[in-house]
């Protein structure tokens, strides 16, 4: 399973850039001067213990929940989970720099749009602003502060819209596809999303060497 498990791990890459912030802000609670503390610095930007403590317990929720029994402790240190959150917490918050630094925004509009698309926000189909605010009650953190994590969650996705659209298929990868309509087409849809999620990483990358990044993995050994 393990081999099965590493053969999907783009997939999972691509799942912690996706869901990780979109999830960082339920469940917040009381943060304290320990869970306070940087896992990681990049530039002027902090990830606390307890943001990776969220993070990385989502995490195991989607394996456990995709593996069942077959997920353990064990399998999680042998897949390194632990690094690959940071890490992917790290991608996530370099991207967003960059964001900031070509002067991308999410406007209120789209904000807006976004979170009377959330599906645990609806009733019959159609936002509910009562649902809305009872949900951010429970889970004790206001709506600004809700509003501002989904901002940061819309520029994540644009900067890698951004960057992954300036990438297709060449001219001889098309070429090399054949068979049935249906299959070439989802065939030539897989590739592309390769293509453009490894575009994504390499402009990550690049930048991750024009920022000074700081690494305190004792904090989640």
């Amino acid at each position: 399973m393990l081999k099965a498990m590493r053969k999907h791990a783009k997939f999972f890459y691509v799942f912690f850039f996706i869901i990780i912030l979109s999830f960082i802000f339920w469940g917040v609670g009381t943060v304290d001067k320990q869970t306070a503390v940087p896992v990681a610095e990049i530039g002027k930007e902090k990830i606390t213990l307890d943001e990776y403590g969220r993070a990385y317990d989502r995490t195991v929720d989607f394996y456990r929940e995709r593996y069942k029994e077959k997920f353990d402790d064990e399998l999680a240190k042998k897949l390194k989970l632990r690094e690959a959150v940071l890490d992917s917490l790290i991608d996530e918050r370099v991207l967003l720099i960059a964001a900031g630094d070509i002067g991308m925004t999410v406007s209120d509009e789209e904000l807006e749009e976004a979170i009377r698309n959330e599906p645990g926000f609806t009733r019959n189909g159609v936002f509910d602003r009562e649902i809305y605010m009872r949900i951010l009650q429970i889970n004790r953190i206001t709506p600004e502060y809700f509003e501002n994590e989904k901002r940061y969650e819309l520029m994540l996705l644009k900067m890698k819209r951004l960057i992954g659209e300036a990438f297709d298929l060449t001219e001889d990868e098309s070429r090399q596809i054949s068979g049935e309509e249906q299959t070439a087409k989802a065939f030539r849809q897989a590739l592309l999303f390769d293509k453009r999620q490894k575009a994504v990483k390499s402009y990550v990358e690049g930048i991750k060497k024009q920022i000074k990044i700081k690494v305190n993995t004792s904090l989640i050994s």
